[in-house]
């Protein structure tokens, strides 16, 4: 084969070649190797381990295993009076039967603050110093249908004849006077239904209101809570009808207000 003939087709074959490597990059699909960005690190906050209440527990109940449970808290939210496990690893065991001073809500981390002694008389462990506990006789139509309940607050109303007269005198007596604790019998309608109604209400008094209201069950002849509203908590108790009683040493007595003119009827020493 002459050599001109040989150049020219090994010319072409390269050429042919060429024109199929630049064929095939020109037309295969170009893949990009990315690197996976790495998921976000989630730091858990770390906990202390306080103790809850699981249920709602009202003034007067006592605890139980089955009302209280660890759970854990968030360190920097832990404050002083809060029951912890790692210092006080039986208070469940240690608080059982332990009687509730402040209403407890379920999920609530339990304070001392909010319970007393198991040994300790109920109504004489709820009661703040200085206070006095004292029992009156209600009815569903003195007790504002019977939705009073522990812990409300109420005025006393005192109905009394007049002296002399025919009719009615009306006078609250004492304002904002808390509930302790309200006796309560179950009663059936006719229907069938039963229903809970109040028979007495302890107050909370102070010394000199627990002998306006004794005064007041001698004297009326009906005594009227009247349900106040949840806002009214943070006034201040009334010193009530102070007229009621008399004498330096502080004894009571019944007065009776004629024309204008007070007279003791009933003063003891």
């Amino acid at each position: 084969m002459k050599t001109p003939r040989v150049v020219i087709m090994s010319v072409a074959v390269l050429a042919a070649g060429l024109a199929g490597y630049l064929a095939m990059n020109l037309t295969s699909p170009t893949v990009q190797v990315t690197e996976m960005s790495s998921e976000p690190v989630i730091e858990k906050m770390p906990t202390i381990d306080v103790l809850v209440t699981t249920a709602n527990l009202p003034v007067g109940a006592r605890l139980g295993e089955d009302s209280l449970e660890w759970k854990g808290w968030p360190e920097d939210g832990v404050i002083d009076g809060l029951i912890r496990r790692d210092n006080r690893p039986d208070a469940i065991s240690e608080l059982t039967g332990v009687v509730v001073r402040l209403p407890l809500f379920a999920g609530e981390p339990l304070r001392n603050e909010k319970i007393v002694d198991s040994s300790s008389r109920i109504m004489s462990s709820l009661l703040p110093a200085g206070k006095r506990a004292i029992a009156t006789e209600i009815s569903v139509a003195t007790s504002a249908g019977g939705f009073i309940l522990p812990n409300d607050r109420v005025d006393v109303i005192m109905v009394r004849r007049k002296t002399g007269e025919e009719g009615f005198l009306t006078e609250v007596i004492l304002s904002n006077i808390r509930i302790l604790a309200i006796d309560q019998r179950i009663e059936e309608n006719a229907d069938g239904s039963r229903t809970a109604v109040g028979t007495t209400a302890t107050l909370e008094l102070t010394p000199d209101q627990t002998k306006i209201i004794t005064v007041a069950q001698q004297m009326a002849d009906r005594l009227t809570l009247a349900l106040r509203s949840v806002a009214d908590v943070q006034e201040s108790d009334s010193d009530g009808a102070k007229y009621l009683l008399s004498g330096e040493d502080g004894s009571a007595a019944i007065q009776l207000i004629r024309s204008g003119t007070i007279t003791k009827v009933g003063a003891t020493n």
